[in-house]
């Protein structure tokens, strides 16, 4: 059966900015990308608005640094537990404005609970170390150690595919290490990241602390990015854009999480029935815009004619359409223009000599499953990130054949990418030598590439990005380490 959507808002669609939600001209319309209905506006700030709420996060970082770890982390504990009593909001929120499927919606928002109370544990758990000063020669009678401070005002610039999930693990960290935060979500999914800011206003969080600005990203997002004020941008999106952010940033941190082609290797010894069903949903949920979509699988020879049967047969048998139904495993793509560039490196791969066989065509604003065979590692639909439900088989005949072809077809792109991979196989010594060999940030055995626990390191290597995700492992980005060192002479 269909859900009614809950109404998504009430006043908390203006920017945020030092506590207050204020309202501007003109207005972003927030569009179904299922139905194109108009689920809401949200004001085009501008860079006056930019400098306006790092002046704020400027005055919110004073106040979150005088507030005690514990002080801190009890905020993130009462948001968690308002993000879990307003679950049912967050998944028809994330439904409306970016047509997540419900399963994958509500199974985000949960989620997003978990995030915000691992960043509330790292808070309470952040250290440094002593530092044996006297083993120096000339040190003798010294002694240190060093502590971890906040950095000062975060710049966070967050994607549409989770709109919850992700801000949360930028947001969340970043406030338990006693940081102050401008958010610029993305502008095609605002609405869930508004409705995160009044959970941390309702759970006590200082103004100022937490700043949301709305708008597009050449204009809004690259004024943050400009901003000196602003100590350090985390950015999850595009390795282009990642590019462009990297050089506008200056001398600041700068924690990057960006494209992919990643897959999954399954060799001769792999529990078959494990790799189809983990990657059907590594391939095809929410429509391949996902970062570590698995969008190549490298097949042993002796088995790639069956399996690859079985697993079209399967693409063929999921439920597409209306993401707010239970049933539906497939909805639709973000926008059109995703969707018309997904078709277009389908028909290069066609042109080209690649067999479509199953999809390739769109119903709609759902792309169909689509899965490709007979690719080359240099054709765009292997090399380059589809973020698309597309799936490529190629074939391999031993196991480090298979590393080799998969690092190559990583690099033989404009990109080089390196986030994720995943490796099915029954042979220990195998799976040790794919975690050394294999050039990526993320190796997962008798998983898809798309696998992530919340509590992991996360992020790649080469144009994938560089910095990790998670919460301890963000909590550590976003401070500093400060030497502290005592002359036992004076």
């Amino acid at each position: 059966m269909g859900y009614p959507l809950v109404p998504l808002m009430d006043t908390s669609t203006g920017l945020l900015i030092d506590g207050r939600w204020l309202d501007r001209e003109p207005k972003l319309a927030v569009i179904n990308p299922w139905d194109s209905s108009r689920v809401g506006e949200v004001p085009a700030a501008t860079e006056e608005d930019v400098d306006a709420a790092v002046a704020a996060a400027e005055s919110g970082f004073e106040r979150m640094r005088r507030l005690a770890a514990h002080q801190r982390c009890a905020i993130l504990d009462r948001a968690a537990a308002l993000l879990e009593e307003r679950r049912g909001l967050f998944t028809d929120t994330i439904i409306a404005e970016s047509g997540k499927p419900r399963r994958y919606a509500a199974a985000e928002a949960a989620r997003a609970v978990q995030t915000v109370r691992l960043s509330a544990e790292a808070g309470r758990n952040l250290h440094g170390e002593t530092v044996p000063l006297d083993a120096a020669p000339g040190s003798e009678n010294r002694r240190g150690f060093y502590i971890r401070v906040p950095l000062g005002v975060v710049g966070a610039i967050t994607p549409f595919n989770f709109p919850l999930n992700l801000v949360c693990h930028k947001v969340a960290p970043a406030l338990a290490a006693g940081n102050s935060v401008v958010l610029k979500p993305a502008s095609a999914t605002p609405l869930t990241a508004l409705l995160l800011g009044q959970v941390l206003l309702d759970a006590g969080l200082p103004d100022g602390a937490l700043n949301i600005v709305t708008g597009s990203g050449p204009d809004v997002g690259m004024a943050l990015v400009r901003d000196a004020r602003v100590r350090m941008l985390t950015f999850t999106g595009s390795a282009p854009v990642g590019e462009r952010i990297r050089t506008a940033a200056g001398l600041k941190k700068v924690a990057l999480e960006l494209g992919s082609n990643s897959g999954a290797i399954i060799d001769e010894t792999a529990n078959l029935e494990v790799a189809l069903e983990r990657c059907l949903v590594g391939g095809f949920a929410y429509s391949g815009q996902v970062c570590i979509h698995t969008q190549r699988l490298l097949l042993h020879e002796s088995l790639a004619e069956h399996f690859t049967a079985r697993f079209v047969a399967r693409a063929r048998e999921l439920a597409c359409g209306d993401p707010a139904l239970d049933e539906t495993e497939v909805g639709p793509m973000i926008d059109r223009g995703s969707l018309e560039q997904a078709l277009a490196v389908i028909d290069g791969a066609r042109e080209t000599g690649a067999r479509i066989l199953c999809g390739g065509l769109a119903e709609g604003p759902v792309l169909l499953p689509t899965v490709i065979d007979r690719v080359e590692p240099d054709m765009p639909v292997v090399s380059e990130e589809t973020f698309a439900p597309v799936v490529t088989v190629e074939t391999f005949g031993s196991f480090d054949e298979a590393l080799d072809l998969f690092n190559r077809g990583s690099a033989a792109g404009s990109h080089d990418y390196g986030l994720a991979c995943g490796v099915f196989t029954r042979d220990v010594n195998r799976a040790l030598r794919a975690a050394e060999r294999l050039d990526v940030g993320n190796v997962h055995v008798n998983d898809s590439a798309t696998f992530r626990a919340d509590l992991q390191p996360y992020g790649g290597v080469r144009d994938s990005g560089l910095g990790r995700e998670g919460p301890r492992f963000a909590v550590e980005e976003m401070t500093d380490i400060r030497m502290v060192s005592f002359n036992l002479d004076s």
